[in-house]
């Protein structure tokens, strides 16, 4: 071969290599990212090609899908009683995208997951039509509808737990929105995209407020705060006089701690100062014990920590670095403390679980489209807050507060109930309208199934109609209710 031909098979031979160079990294690096480009219509075109696998609750469907007319996205999103399980499910709308299970599951509910590789083969040969699986959570039914009917036009939400396990059984908030409205690509369903933003509405309906939202806890807090007294130490009979002056002056001030009203909080035992709420009792606590205790306490319980339940809560908030009348506001669930409803929960449901807080979950399996179990979830101990012998002194604290103290309308007849009210105070010099706020939790001769929060912001009431006992006691009371008649 003479040079100059040698000279061209070389170059050949070089540009075939760099085509195949080429290929390669389009087809096996960059496929990924190629994939998920939101100018590659082909993969959206093939994501909504076949109906979505279904979000399941107590054994049924609350998801579906229907045929978009007039689209090349053949399947969009149905969703059923949409506001009501929205907290759950989040949405997944063709043109705005994914959130909560539809989206961390996505891979499950559109038959993409590599899990299902078998499953798709197998549809291939046999020429059956493609199909997600299913998510199957641990919600139940009675619960949910007990706590989103309770929370009707008000502004709140509620989060129940399975303290046993950590399952939860309940998250609600309000007011809600209905995915389905959203759910294809329409000029229609854009509109109702856009009224749904914080702009056009104010009450933000896409806030999942169970959550993503944080209070101020007011005097659930103080649950946290017995806890850290009875487990450090500072006081181990919780029938027996505290050292709690009256009128109590915050340390480092001149400012007096007050309560709300003529109570009998001077030198007030424990069980008695948590019935009738007494601010100085535990403010001075909070003061005694020091930040560094009464942040290893509240950590326990989960502040200052994400949780995944799957679909991400904020962190509750217990500061670092106060000085000793700030521990003691927090102390009280108010300076700089914030709490969601889930975090209240876990309170709730460490104490009832004699001290151990289990992991927060709300997927208790995935299933293949022929519903074989492609992965199941095992109850985990996140912590433990309480030692079982404090947890059930606390608990007998607790119960006080119902049987005889301020959630007395929580009661169920036959029915063991604990729980601690509160009246949380926000705003620029408190005036802002109060959050009510009640903690809870059910115990029956099986055990304790369930444990509940919720949080009332009641912007339409008057000030001083607000309490934990009088708006949020009653609605954790129908949510215990309806899961105790459930195990039935």
């Amino acid at each position: 071969m003479n040079k100059p031909l040698r000279r061209i098979a070389i170059f050949c031979a070089l540009l075939v290599l760099a085509l195949l160079a080429r290929d390669n990294w389009i087809q096996y690096v960059q496929a990924s990212s190629l994939q998920s480009n939101d100018m590659n219509r082909r993969v959206s075109i093939e994501r909504y090609a076949h109906p979505r696998g279904n979000i399941i609750v107590g054994g049924k469907d609350v998801t579906g899908s229907v045929t978009t007319p007039g689209s090349d996205f053949a399947y969009k999103r149905t969703y059923k009683n949409g506001p009501m399980w929205a907290p759950v499910t989040g949405y997944a709308s063709q043109a705005f995208g994914a959130t909560q299970l539809e989206n961390l599951d996505d891979g499950i509910l559109t038959g993409n997951d590599d899990r299902l590789f078998f499953n798709r083969t197998l549809d291939m040969i046999t020429g059956k039509k493609e199909e997600g699986g299913r998510v199957v959570t641990t919600l139940n039914p009675d619960a949910q509808k007990a706590a989103f009917t309770g929370l009707g036009k008000r502004k709140g939400a509620v989060a129940a737990l399975d303290p046993s396990t950590g399952a939860i059984l309940a998250l609600a908030s309000t007011p809600s929105y209905d995915p389905s409205t959203f759910a294809g690509n329409s000029t229609k369903d854009e509109k109702a995209w856009v009224k749904l933003q914080k702009k056009q509405d104010p009450d933000e309906p896409l806030l999942n407020r169970a959550l993503r939202q944080t209070y101020p806890p007011g005097s659930t807090f103080k649950v946290v705060t017995a806890a850290a007294a009875l487990q450090n130490g500072l006081y181990e009979d919780i029938d027996a006089k505290t050292k709690s002056p009256l009128p109590w002056t915050m340390p480092g001030t001149t400012t007096v701690l007050p309560n709300e009203g003529p109570l009998p909080c001077k030198d007030a035992s424990l069980r008695q100062a948590l019935e009738v709420s007494c601010n100085t009792v535990f403010g001075k606590i909070g003061s005694d014990l020091g930040e560094d205790k009464m942040l290893k306490t509240a950590e326990s319980f989960g502040f200052n920590s994400e949780q995944f339940t799957p679909v991400r809560s904020n962190a509750s908030n217990f500061d670092k670095n106060m000085n000793p009348s700030q521990t003691a506001l927090s102390a009280i669930g108010q300076y700089d403390t914030a709490a969601t409803p889930l975090q209240m929960a876990m309170v709730a449901s460490a104490v009832a679980n004699d001290g151990t807080l289990m992991e927060p979950y709300m997927v208790d399996e995935l299933q293949a489209p022929n519903l074989d179990t492609i992965e199941k979830h095992t109850p985990k101990k996140l912590s433990q807050p309480l030692s079982p012998e404090n947890a059930q002194k606390l608990q007998s604290m607790m119960q006080t507060v119902i049987n005889s103290g301020t959630g007395y309308t929580a009661k169920i007849p036959g029915v063991t109930v604990g729980g601690k009210t509160g009246t949380a105070q926000h705003g620029i010099n408190n005036e802002g309208t109060p959050y009510a706020w009640f903690i809870s939790y059910a115990k029956t001769d099986s055990g304790s199934p369930v444990a509940v929060a919720v949080v009332v912001e009641d912007g339409a009431a008057n000030r001083d109609d607000i309490s934990g006992g009088g708006l949020a006691a009653p609605i954790a009371k129908n949510v215990m209710q309806a899961v105790i008649n459930s195990k039935h």
